[in-house]
């Protein structure tokens, strides 16, 4: 009996219909499947919750679009168990499977049909002026952004890398991003699209106030410290979910995480092909 868990976009009728089908499914094959408790009552499917946390199942079936896939991350917490990911969203990046597909494709990963594909994670830790060791940490699949939050200013970010000064920005936030989340917010920056097969790290001003404007790609050996300096205050957002806001002297650290997170894939889904689709590229 394989246990399953179900996250399912919480704003969305059919995902409800379709977390109702997957259940129904996974039971008459003899599986174990259940809801955290919250979003099961949020859905309206209270008899699927359980306190069991989502680290615990054996599989997770992510029904949503890009957004619950990253909520999926953020709830294994380092936790390498294999999504299988029904699309519900416009982008599309991180999800495979069509709805009409979901059940056979369940069937094909019981049936051993399918292969996985691991992806980097970004470990960020949150430093306070003064304060010691670190305080809060997070894991990212896509990136951590220091954004400033006054609208017409400008943050000053200092840029250390393994322990070293880099440079000062002028800009209106910096982005460390995942081979995974560099057609994220970074890609929106003008930053480079690297295959997610790769570890590195991808560090990507935003509107930089300053002649250096490019982005680095660094070794999955390199840490990157960034300050603020300066009177105003940054927000740091992990993944699209607003985490603290950080005053002058704070820091963030942010290095490539020792878990993964891991995707079950079926077919020949290449990366490049992806993009091409959603970008509407064709053939000169």
């Amino acid at each position: 009996m394989t246990q399953v868990v179900i996250v399912a976009h919480q704003e969305r009728r059919e995902a409800v219909d379709l977390a109702r089908t997957a259940a129904r499914w996974l039971t008459d094959h003899g599986h174990r499947v259940w809801m955290p408790v919250a979003e099961a009552a949020t859905l309206g499917v209270p008899e699927l919750g359980s306190e069991q946390p989502v680290g615990a199942a054996d599989l997770v079936l992510s029904i949503g679009g890009d957004g619950t896939v990253l909520r999926v991350i953020e709830l294994l917490d380092g936790a390498e168990v294999p999504v299988i990911a029904v699309n519900l969203g416009s982008l599309a990046y991180l999800t495979e499977v069509e709805p009409p597909a979901m059940t056979q494709s369940l069937a094909r990963y019981f049936d051993g049909e399918c292969r996985t594909e691991m992806r980097m994670l970004l470990d960020v830790e949150l430093h306070r002026a003064g304060a010691g060791p670190a305080g809060l940490r997070w894991r990212a699949l896509n990136e951590a952004v220091l954004e400033k939050e006054e609208s017409g200013h400008t943050v000053r970010l200092l840029v250390n890398i393994d322990g070293e000064p880099f440079t000062s920005y002028a800009a209106d936030g910096m982005i460390v991003a995942t081979p995974t989340g560099s057609t994220a917010y970074s890609l929106s920056a003008r930053g480079p699209v690297i295959s997610p097969k790769h570890r590195a790290l991808l560090v990507t001003p935003v509107s930089p106030h300053q002649l250096f404007d490019r982005s680095l790609v660094l070794s999955p050996d390199e840490e990157v410290a960034i300050e603020l300096a300066g009177h105003r205050s940054a927000a740091l957002t992990v993944d699209g979910r607003r985490v603290a806001t950080l005053g002058e002297g704070d820091s963030i650290r942010c290095r490539p995480s020792t878990a993964q997170a891991s995707f079950v894939c079926f077919g020949r889904r290449r990366f490049h092909q992806v993009l091409r689709a959603k970008f509407g590229l064709a053939d000169r």
